[in-house]
C-alpha cells in the first residue's frame, strides 16, 4: 500500500496540465486517425473464452506508429503501422501456448491538408499485411494487399467518421488458408473542456473466407497529459464481442491505451 502511494504521488509531481488551447487542439488532433501528427500508441487488448471449451485468452499489445509526411502544399501522407505482440493461452487449442510477434498491417493514406467546403477530412491509399508472425498460429503466413480509406467530420467537441479496408492475400505458404477480409470502425467520440475523450467504435471484420463476422464493441475514455516534457493520453476502456467466429472470443474485454505525442 505505501509503495503504490509513493508511486501514486510521484506520479502526480511529474504529470503536470497542458495548456488550454493546446491541449484542445491535440486532443481534436489524437481523435482525427490521419491528424498531420507524430504520435506512438500503445494499445493492450485482453480477450477470452477462446476455443470450443472457452478456456483461451489472449493478451494483445498493439504498437501503433502514426507518421506523417508533407507531400506537396496540398497533400499529405499518412503512415500508420500496427505491430502486434501476443501472448495467448489454451489457443488455438488446450495446453497449447504461444508468444511472439503477430502479422503487420502496414496502411499509408494520402489526405489533402484542408477539410472539403462541408468540413469533412478524407484519406485513401492502400493497406499491406506483411507475414512478420513469430509463429505459426500467430499469424497467417501470407502478404495481403488491398485499398483503404477513412472519413470523419469534427464539430465543436464531437468527432465521427469511419475507417475501411480489405485485404486479399496475394503470396505466401501455399498451405494456409486464403485471406479476404474487410475491416469496417465506424467511430465517434467526444473531447470535454479538460481534455478527456470519450470513445465508442465497432472493429468489426468480415471474413469472406470463412463467411464470419468479428463485431467487438469499443467503449473507452482517454485523457491528455504531459509528464515531465512528454505529452501523453492514457486510458482505457471495456470491449464486447457482439458476434465472433467459431472459436473466437466471447462476452468482454479490456484495453489500456498509452499514447505518446510529437507535435511539430
Amino acid at each position: 500500500m505505501r509503495i503504490i502511494l509513493i508511486v501514486s504521488i510521484g506520479f502526480s509531481l511529474l504529470t503536470l496540465p497542458v495548456h488550454a488551447q493546446d491541449s484542445a487542439e491535440l486532443a481534436k488532433q489524437l481523435a482525427n486517425p490521419i491528424a498531420s501528427l507524430i504520435s506512438v500508441p500503445v494499445q493492450v487488448n485482453f480477450d477470452q473464452n477462446f476455443g470450443v471449451d472457452d478456456d483461451g485468452s489472449m493478451l494483445r499489445i498493439n504498437v501503433q506508429p502514426v507518421i506523417p509526411f508533407s507531400i506537396s502544399d496540398n497533400l499529405n501522407l499518412i503512415s500508420r503501422t500496427i505491430l502486434p505482440i501476443v501472448d495467448q493461452h489454451d489457443v488455438p487449442a488446450a495446453g497449447v501456448s504461444e508468444f511472439g510477434l503477430g502479422d503487420t498491417v502496414q496502411s499509408v493514406f494520402f489526405s489533402p491538408k484542408a477539410p472539403t467546403a462541408g468540413g469533412w477530412i478524407w484519406g485513401a491509399g492502400a493497406v499491406i499485411l506483411l507475414p512478420t508472425a513469430t509463429d505459426e498460429f500467430l499469424g497467417s503466413e501470407k502478404w495481403g494487399l488491398g485499398p483503404t480509406a477513412v472519413v470523419l467530420r469534427q464539430s465543436g467537441s464531437w468527432t465521427y467518421g469511419a475507417l475501411a479496408n480489405h485485404i486479399e492475400s496475394i503470396a505466401g505458404e501455399s498451405t494456409r488458408a486464403d485471406i479476404s477480409a474487410t475491416f469496417l470502425q465506424p467511430f465517434v467520440s467526444y473531447i470535454t473542456p479538460k481534455q478527456m475523450t470519450f470513445s465508442l467504435n465497432l472493429e468489426s471484420t468480415y471474413d469472406w473466407e470463412g463467411s464470419q463476422w468479428s463485431v467487438p464493441i469499443n467503449l473507452g475514455v482517454t485523457q491528455l497529459l504531459k509528464i515531465g516534457s512528454q505529452l501523453v493520453q492514457v486510458g482505457g476502456g471495456i470491449r464486447y464481442w457482439a458476434s465472433s467466429p467459431d472459436a473466437g472470443p466471447e462476452d468482454w474485454g479490456f484495453r489500456l491505451n498509452f499514447v505518446m505525442l510529437f507535435p511539430k
